[in-house]
Formats: structure tokens, sequence, C-alpha cells
């Protein structure tokens, strides 16, 4: 039976981009945004949850969210999960899931940190043909 990794979002950017290159010079940044969920509890009260998702983009989708997104911007994240595992300096076991977006819309209008920033930022079918080498990972 075939499976399917795929993750869809619209939240709000909470943490600008943090750009870095491969030492192959591959781009690569992560940031963060923020989706919300509202519920009544039994008493009547409304609550309000947040939830928070790393985001991690390659290529030229990269240099794209690191020169137009900023914090507060609304974008939709479209991409698959992956759960990468390490050990800290003080030898103790991390593990960390992510989302790997293979595309980010501007949903803003108006806003970002460069006037005509691009209303999609999507990949071409180059870069997205383009392998990524596990040992280029900056982290």
């Amino acid at each position: 039976m075939p499976s399917l990794n795929r993750v869809q979002l619209i939240g709000h950017v909470g943490r600008e981009p943090e750009m870095r290159y491969t030492p192959s010079g591959t781009a690569v940044a992560n940031f963060s945004i923020a989706t919300n969920s509202y519920y009544t509890k039994a008493d009547g009260s409304k609550e309000e949850t947040t939830e928070w998702h790393s985001i991690v983009v390659w290529q030229k989708l990269a240099e794209n969210c690191n020169q137009y997104l900023e914090k507060g911007q609304l974008v939709y994240v479209e991409g698959r999960l992956q759960t990468r595992s390490w050990e800290d300096n003080d030898g103790q076991k991390r593990q960390r899931t992510e989302i790997v977006a293979n595309s980010v819309l501007f949903l803003t209008k108006g806003a970002g940190k460069a006037e005509g920033a691009p209303v999609a930022g999507r990949p071409s079918a180059e870069e997205e043909q383009e392998e990524i080498d596990p040992e280029d990972l900056p982290f």
C-alpha cells in the first residue's frame, strides 16, 4: 500500500528565517510559524491554543524566504514531515520533527522585508529535482 507524507499549514511567521549555506554552497533556511486552534471548554468558556512548527526550506526557496519573510506575516506552507536525531554536546540524544517545505506562499500583501516581494515562492522544476546530500546538512 502506498504512503503519504504531506503537510499543509497556514500560520503566522514567529521567527524570521535564519539563512545558512552547506559546504557545497546550497542555501538552507529555518524559521517557525504558529497556528491557532479554538475550542469551547465544558464550562462554556472559549480557549485558544497555539502550536509552533519548525520549517526548513532549501535552495532558491530558502533565499526568497530569507529575503522577503518577516515576523507576523501570514504564510501557507506545504511540505513533508521529517524527524532527525542527534547527540548533543552533553551526550544526550535529541530529536526534532520539522516540516521540509517545498512551497511557501506569502499571503500577507504589501508586507515583507523588501519592496516587490513575490506573492508566492515555489522552486522551479529543475530545483525540485536536485537531490540534497545529507552530508551537506549544516546541523
